[in-house]
């Protein structure tokens, strides 16, 4: 199988080195020359545009930053979609998107998966991820090898569009439990506690998360980097909130979570570390949010292994 991998970013490019490091036939293409020299290097081939690489390959995969991006690669990819390709959107999308450009695909004889990623770019970088897809159970059948190399745990959640409505809906989490442990790390250095021991407290109790083991070392290490931008936080819980409006649930906390994203872009800028968001807290308190011992980068121990299918629980009949 020939497997076209369109974004190299700081998760598509870990998602594809997977590929790659597996023996997997890959061409790739990015807007930065680069990072497709980079991977050429290791052995793929580079695309000489989204178009040619739907053309030659069995499946092409996108991952990129915002909706409008996908759009417009798929839109010249379209063209050379037909019965036996397969697009399988990487992105964290806006489902209706998804499903309008799933079905264009659909139409022409070909096959649309919205695949995004959970847990963090570390997990990334070692096939270990978590992967949710949304398709018929046909295709679902197709693509899990493809997904077993990039990921350790795959859901089928559905049909066409599920996945990206479950990955907003975990972002949103995230988010909610990123804001949370900056105010818990602010409130207990305000009142002397040892942010070591802090930090240490929350792992071992009731409020330990994998939010907490990775967002909050990152936050107390001080570089603030977990790879993710205040801009792509808020296009996230946005398309949350969104979700929410358009089904008519009264959110609460969700409008407070955008508009402390929107402060955080006012002030630190779009590209800004998501992480940064503690500034806020540390400029209306005059108190550092740092401790030493915390690594400047997170590293995935968990060993590689073959990825399987997560089962879904389900009533007996």
């Amino acid at each position: 199988m020939r497997v076209g991998f369109v974004g190299l970013g700081n998760v598509g490019g870990k998602l594809a080195g997977s590929l790659l490091r597996n023996g997997v036939d890959l061409t790739v293409h990015d807007l930065n020359p680069d990072l497709v020299q980079g991977f050429v290097a290791r052995g793929a081939r580079a695309g000489e545009s989204p178009a040619a690489m739907m053309a030659a390959c069995d499946v092409v995969i996108t991952c990129l930053p915002s909706p409008a991006a996908s759009a417009a690669v798929l839109e010249q990819m379209l063209p050379e979609t037909g019965p036996g390709k397969i697009w399988l959107e990487m992105s964290t999308t806006d489902a209706g998107e998804i499903r309008r450009l799933g079905d264009a695909v659909i139409a022409r004889g070909g096959a649309a998966v919205d695949c995004p990623v959970s847990g963090g770019c570390h997990r990334a970088d070692t096939g270990n991820i978590s992967i949710f897809a949304g398709c018929d159970r046909a295709t679902f059948e197709r693509i899990l090898p493809l997904l077993t190399i990039m990921g350790r745990r795959i859901l089928h959640t559905g049909e066409l569009g599920s996945a990206s409505v479950l990955k907003v809906m975990t972002n949103y989490l995230a988010t909610a439990n990123l804001l949370t442990l900056c105010e818990a790390l602010s409130t207990m250095k305000a009142a002397g506690l040892d942010l070591g021991v802090t930090y240490e407290a929350i792992r071992i109790s009731s409020g330990n998360s994998f939010v907490h083991e990775t967002e909050s070392q990152m936050i107390l290490n001080g570089c603030r980097d977990i790879s993710f931008t205040m801009d792509l936080v808020k296009k996230d819980i946005g398309l949350f909130q969104q979700i929410a409006e358009e089904a008519g649930v009264p959110l609460e906390i969700s409008p407070l979570m955008v508009s402390i994203f929107e402060d955080g872009i006012a002030r630190y800028g779009p590209r800004a570390n998501s992480d940064d968001i503690i500034r806020r807290l540390e400029e209306a308190t005059g108190l550092d949010i740092t401790a030493p011992g915390f690594p400047a980068e997170m590293v995935d121990d968990e060993p590689e292994a073959p990825g399987a299918e997560v089962p879904v629980r389900r009533a007996a009949l």
